[in-house]
C-alpha cells in the first residue's frame, strides 16, 4: 500500500479489504449458531462486546503494529504469508459447508465467546489483522494514519448496526441462502488467502512480480 498519495483508489482498496477483514460476514454464521438459544437482550450484549473488542484490538494493532514488527524482525511479506495461511484454513471450512456446530449443549459463557472466537478470529479475522499490521508499518503521515483509523471505525460502526439488530436481520435470512452465501464467500476468501501468500512471497523476494501474474 502506497500512502504517499491519498486518493480514491487507495481509499476504496482499504475499505474493501477492511470490509472483509473486520466486516460482519465471516462472524455472522458462528454468531447465529452460538447465540441461537439466547434471548434478544443477551445477543445484543454479546454483539456489542464482540464489536468493541474487535475495534479496540484493531486500533491497538494500528498504533503498535510497526513497532511490534521491528521488535520481532518481521516484514510485511512475512505477515502477508502468515495471514494468508490462517485465512485459508478459515476459508476452507466455510467453503466446505456446515460440517460442524458450535453449540455443544454447554452453558454459554457470554464474556468469553464475545472475545474468542467471535471478536477474534471471526470478526477481526486474518485479513483484517494482516492489512492493519502492514498499514501500520507503511503509513507516512498523520493523515494516512487517520485515514486507516477512520475506515476501521466506519466498518466497526456497520458491524455494530448488524450485530445489535441481529434478531430483526435473522428473520429475513433464509437458512439455505446463508449456507450458499457461506460456501461462495469461503471460495472467494480462499482466493484472497492465496493472493495474500503470493503478495507476501513477492515482497520477500522469493518469487518475482512477473511470476505472480
Amino acid at each position: 500500500m502506497d500512502f504517499t498519495v491519498i486518493d480514491a483508489a487507495l481509499v476504496t482498496k482499504l475499505l474493501l479489504l477492511l470490509a472483509i477483514g473486520i466486516g460482519p460476514k465471516i462472524a455472522l454464521v458462528p454468531f447465529l449458531e452460538m447465540t441461537q438459544k439466547l434471548d434478544a437482550e443477551t445477543k445484543v450484549s454479546i454483539g456489542r462486546q464482540m464489536v468493541l473488542t474487535a475495534l479496540v484490538t484493531a486500533l491497538i494493532l494500528l498504533a503498535t503494529g510497526a513497532l511490534l514488527m521491528r521488535l520481532l524482525h518481521i516484514t510485511g511479506g512475512a505477515v502477508a504469508v502468515g495471514g494468508g495461511i490462517i485465512l485459508a484454513l478459515l476459508a476452507i471450512k466455510m467453503a466446505s459447508g456446515p460440517t460442524e456446530k458450535h453449540d455443544l449443549g454447554l452453558p454459554v459463557d457470554v464474556a468469553k465467546i464475545a472475545v474468542f472466537p467471535l471478536a477474534v478470529p471471526y470478526l477481526l479475522n486474518p485479513v483484517g489483522i494482516t492489512v492493519i499490521l502492514i498499514a501500520s508499518g507503511e503509513v507516512v503521515s498523520v493523515a494516512s494514519a487517520a485515514l486507516v483509523a477512520g475506515l476501521i471505525l466506519l466498518v466497526a460502526a456497520f458491524d455494530y448496526l448488524v450485530f445489535t439488530n441481529i434478531d430483526a436481520l435473522a428473520k429475513r435470512m433464509k437458512p439455505a441462502s446463508l449456507i450458499v452465501s457461506e460456501v461462495v464467500f469461503g471460495i472467494l476468501l480462499t482466493a484472497v488467502a492465496v493472493q495474500l501468500v503470493v503478495s507476501g512471497l513477492v515482497n520477500l523476494g522469493i518469487i518475482t512480480a512477473s511470476a505472480a501474474h
